[in-house]
């Protein structure tokens, strides 16, 4: 039986779902997907006056369209949206992964090639840690791929001063709380001694705050150097510092499956058949 004092408030819409393409969106949302500018200039834009809708100049971004309105943006038609796309980027040392810094840092985003377009990362880096990055051109899709939810597994390669021993660092796979915070499961391995330090590899789903630096100092260790080698199925691999490479779409809409590639509009109707062929094949053949 239901408890009285249950919320009989709505649910919120889930903000992580992707956006099918051609389906409603608020006109900042589609403004920025367009490449355009973020959203909160083009709700500043929309403010100015800038932006109408089937000959209505906005006055509130709280207005949805769809690919059947006339949209003008400075009195031109705003542009399809850009097809979804992901980059592997080896963010070097001493950048920020933030579009603007209060304390004038430099940052990612001023750091990557012109000819990128406006781009979102995929979780983040922090000022001292390096190593794989993807960035996409699409919020939803960066959103989906940061969720513990999402599974995939964050490698990283983590030069420490100092010891331990491999039974402490067996014993992070239940996971640890360190000054009530709790991090789930870690996979780490001692992989080398040189001198004072220790080389380890270290895996892990969650991807809390400087949560590698935590976990290693609560065991005694001093990270001074981190390198994130792989996030789920995309690998550092021999990417340079500073490099940006795209990944195949055949490749993303692969990793990101059936379903979810197909709402991205990343395959087309027979390629999702042809996916589902596949999968249903390799199904048959691992229960006959």
């Amino acid at each position: 039986m239901p408890q009285a004092h249950a919320s009989k408030r709505p649910r919120k819409p889930d903000r992580t779902a992707p956006v099918a393409p051609g389906a409603p969106l608020r006109i900042a949302k589609a403004m920025a997907r367009a490449g355009l500018c973020s959203r909160r200039e083009a709700e500043r834009w929309i403010v100015e006056g800038r932006v109408s809708v089937n000959g209505k100049i906005l006055t509130t971004p709280a207005v949805e369209v769809s690919s059947q309105d006339h949209v003008l943006v400075n009195g031109t038609p705003l542009p399809g949206p850009e097809p979804i796309r992901l980059w592997r980027y080896y963010k070097p040392k001493g950048l920020v992964t933030t579009h603007k810094d209060p304390q004038g840092r430099p940052t990612v985003f001023a750091s990557l090639p012109p000819e990128l377009p406006r781009v979102v990362s995929v979780g983040r880096l922090d000022f001292n840690s390096e190593g794989l990055l993807l960035l996409t051109n699409n919020g939803a899709l960066a959103r989906h791929l940061e969720l513990p939810a999402t599974g995939w597994l964050r490698r990283y390669r983590v030069r420490a001063h100092g010891r331990v021993a491999q039974a402490r660092l067996l014993a992070l796979k239940d996971g640890i709380e360190i000054d009530g915070v709790r991090y789930g499961p870690v996979e780490a391995t001692l992989d080398s001694v040189q001198g004072a330090n220790a080389w380890l590899t270290i895996g892990l789903r969650e991807g809390k705050n400087r949560e590698v630096r935590r976990i290693l100092a609560h065991l005694g260790l001093e990270v001074n150097r981190l390198i994130r080698i792989s996030y789920g199925p995309f690998q550092l691999l021999d990417l340079k510092p500073g490099a940006v490479e795209p990944v195949k779409r055949r490749v993303l809409a692969e990793q990101l499956g059936t379903r979810l590639a197909a709402e991205l509009g990343l395959t087309g109707p027979a390629e999702a058949e042809k996916a589902r062929r596949t999968a249903r094949a390799a199904k048959s053949g691992e229960t006959s």
